[in-house]
């Protein structure tokens, strides 16, 4: 397969990263010469200078030959472009990124489709949605449902409260007996050398404070988590928003839409009024001023305020209003960050959740160019891992076979099975059928030995 990405900025270099690891042919094409010898340099895959709305170019680098087509530049409407071109010169599918919200409604993107174009993608929605459902859902910093909630994964770190510390996972597991709900699928612990080791649990591993743990469970798994990590629920009914732009407005309307108290700080006074002028945030408070005034956080009560989200553009100011609020007694504070490299560092300093648009742009890309078999991907932040839903053949190599005669590799492990809309978690005498949906989780370099079990 042939995949040509126009843009070698953060989305291009963390899609083409995701996809070296899949023995394809891979062309990254960009006019900026430093971001292209970054990619040469760290990945395995081919560059091409030059303008990707080109057709000379185009037709250097063989987009008639082009599987996909994926245009991720900073530019919508180079995207935009690029991608009708690619289209007409014969490549069959192209996705473009986008920033425009109008776009995404639904008549414009028929549209948009009747002209050609595949997909589009909106870093900016994504942040908007992942900044929601993580402060509907307060306890943990990251979620993903499986077969429309059948199975949930959540991440959490663990602090001194977890009653799990300094036991193994079998110990924890024989409290619960038949009736556990959930399963540890990977834990990230960070080293002396402040690396991370990044960890497939078994039997015997054990809990340590200060672990990150990824589960897998079924229904009931909330309360259950919330028991075991010694934690309740927080109602984050008040949320106050720094920064007004795409991310943040979009943010607003959907907590407003649920019964969230939002107020809106933006340092642009032009932004400011364009805010107050959105019919759709009519009964939503927006205020002048700079964010990092203390002054202004306590006039506008931030001490009361449950849950502190900075969406501003730049990532040192989101972190160091984030810690303000913390430091002001905010329950929960989530930072929109540019640097995947401040992702691992969050709990570290003390702030609830980073995002970051582009790796979850790269990241629903990626799930799409994998549609197949796979049913559904989840990239985990930083990590050479992956969580896929598998769906399983009548002739596929792990259909008719119970979990305990799996050969998986050490790296990887399954995490539970969705059979008739109802999920599972992988008992040793649980045996694998056509039709079923296994979500497996696996480290990049095992990934090619996970699908033969489904070819």
């Amino acid at each position: 397969m042939k995949i040509i990405i126009a843009g070698a900025g953060e989305v291009g270099y963390h899609i083409a990263k995701l996809l070296s690891h899949e023995n394809l042919d891979i062309v990254v094409v960009d006019m900026d010469k430093e971001k292209l010898s970054k990619i040469e340099n760290s990945l395995d895959v081919l560059t091409y200078r030059g303008d990707t709305t080109s057709f000379s170019v185009l037709e250097e680098i063989h987009v008639d030959k082009a599987d996909m087509f994926i245009a991720v530049t900073d530019l919508q409407n180079t995207n935009i472009i690029a991608c009708l071109i690619a289209k007409k010169a014969g490549a069959r599918k192209v996705f473009a990124r986008v920033t425009n919200p109008e776009y995404l409604e639904r008549k414009n993107s028929i549209a948009l489709q009747r002209a050609g174009i595949d997909m589009l993608i909106s870093p900016e929605e994504l942040a908007a949605n992942e900044i929601f459902n993580l402060v509907e859902e307060s306890v943990f910093n990251e979620m993903h449902s499986f077969g429309n909630g059948a199975l949930n994964m959540f991440g959490i770190m663990l602090d001194k409260r977890a009653n799990i510390i300094n036991k193994t996972v079998k110990q924890v597991a024989d409290r619960f007996k038949e009736h556990i709900n959930f399963i540890p699928v990977c834990i990230t612990r960070q080293k002396y050398n402040n690396e991370f080791e990044y960890i497939v649990p078994r039997e015997d591993t054990v809990y340590k404070e200060g672990d990150h743990v990824y589960f897998i469970g079924i229904e009931g798994v909330r309360r259950t988590l919330y028991s075991l990590m010694g934690k309740q629920k927080t109602d984050l009914s008040d949320v106050l928003i720094l920064g007004g732009g795409r991310v943040g407005k979009k943010t607003a309307k959907l907590l407003k839409a649920h019964g969230h108290d939002v107020k809106i700080i933006e340092r642009s006074l032009n932004k400011a009024e364009d805010l107050i002028e959105d019919n759709e945030l009519s009964d939503i408070l927006v205020i002048n001023g700079d964010g990092r005034d203390n002054d202004l956080l306590e006039e506008e009560g931030i001490s009361e305020s449950d849950a502190f989200v900075a969406v501003t553009g730049r990532s040192e100011t989101n972190i160091m209003a984030c810690l303000q609020a913390k430091y002001k007694g905010v329950k929960k504070t989530y930072a929109l960050v540019e640097n995947t490299e401040y992702i691992n560092l969050s709990h570290d300093i003390g702030i609830d959740g980073f995002i970051n648009k582009k790796l979850m742009a790269a990241n629903a890309i990626f799930k799409y160019i994998r549609k197949g078999k796979v049913l559904d991907v989840m990239n985990l932040h930083d990590l050479k891992a992956e969580v896929l839903e598998y769906r399983v053949e009548e002739n596929s190599r792990i259909a008719h076979t119970k979990i305990e005669d799996l050969k998986f590799p050490r790296e990887a492990i399954v995490g539970g099975i969705i059979r008739k809309f109802k999920g599972y978690l992988p008992t040793k005498d649980f045996e694998i059928q056509p039709n079923d949906r296994v979500v497996v989780f696996s480290h990049l370099e095992c990934i090619k030995k996970i699908e033969s079990y489904f070819q």
